[in-house]
């Protein structure tokens, strides 16, 4: 068995697959490999899994990376909706909107506040363009009608250290990356972009919570699943699904999870295709808004 994973050795992505890959091993009393296969943001990875053998053994860590993908990609050789399996969503690594303790600013609604009354002057960095923090600014910004001018790095950490040390004093990035610097109090964190608090920081308040009346039903979410080609057998599938469901049901795989920084998410296939297809139209019309090209 394989799951390949689109995304470097370390990150929230690959955390997902080993523990939760690890889990499925003892369960199937087989060794579950993880493929770390990155380039072209995700899409050679997700290519590989696409082409392989439809018979259950190889698997592809999804990520709404891939969702951002389809909505900016007008061919990428598959279509996520189209031509995968989707066996569930298991963890996601919720975004948090941080500024760097010099700035007097402790709200979601003070920074709105602050945009609309300086557009253009503000400056924010991101994990990098095209990423789903990159994205979560870019709908925050068209549901506020303001503008901030994005300054990209490339990953979180560097994004993070730059507005810690003061060369940037607002940051979009994985709570994973922001929380040490925000319990050392050199970053302050203002809310969280998903639909509900993190289990791993219940003490943040989400954007929803702004009290900004356009953020009120705001979410987006980085989360990670398992997918399979389409041609996969209904019954293999099945089995995949119920044995996921089966391990992420383990207090201490929670517990190991939640210690890496991720939430647990879980979204039968069902739930999981209609996130992905509405998920897809909201990067779409965030792409058409900030004109963000393919690189």
């Amino acid at each position: 068995m394989k799951v390949v994973v689109t995304f470097t050795v370390g990150g929230a992505a690959d955390f997902t697959a080993r523990l939760i890959g690890d889990r499925l091993a003892d369960l199937w009393k087989q060794q579950v490999v993880v493929e770390n296969r990155i380039g072209a943001g995700g899409r050679i990875g997700a290519e590989a899994v696409h082409r392989s053998a439809p018979d259950g053994y190889t698997l592809l860590l999804f990520s709404n990376t891939h969702v951002i993908n389809q909505a900016l990609y007008k061919d990428q050789g598959f279509d996520l909706l189209k031509d995968f399996a989707h066996l569930g969503l298991t963890t996601s690594t919720p975004m948090v909107l941080a500024v760097n303790p010099r700035i007097a600013i402790k709200s979601v609604k003070e920074f709105t506040d602050l945009l609309r009354a300086n557009p253009g002057k503000v400056d924010y960095t991101t994990c990098g363009v095209a990423t789903a923090h990159h994205f979560a600014m870019e709908l925050y910004k068209h549901a506020t009608n303001t503008y901030a001018v994005h300054i990209p790095h490339r990953g979180c950490s560097p994004a993070v250290a730059d507005t810690v040390g003061g060369q940037i004093d607002v940051v979009v990035a994985s709570l994973a990356a922001v929380l040490p610097f925000s319990k050392q109090g050199k970053l302050r964190v203002l809310g969280l972009t998903s639909a509900k608090r993190s289990p791993s920081a219940p003490e943040f308040p989400t954007f929803r919570e702004s009290g900004v009346r356009e953020l009120q039903d705001f979410a987006v979410e980085n989360y990670y699943g398992f997918m399979a080609p389409v041609a996969t057998p209904k019954d293999v599938q099945a089995k995949i699904e119920a044995d996921l469901r089966q391990v992420l049901a383990a207090p201490e795989l929670v517990a190991r999870l939640n210690g890496a920084g991720l939430d647990l998410f879980q979204f039968p296939p069902q739930e999981m295709i209609a996130l992905v297809r509405a998920d897809v139209d909201k990067f779409a019309r965030a792409i058409a808004a900030a004109g963000i090209k393919p690189e």
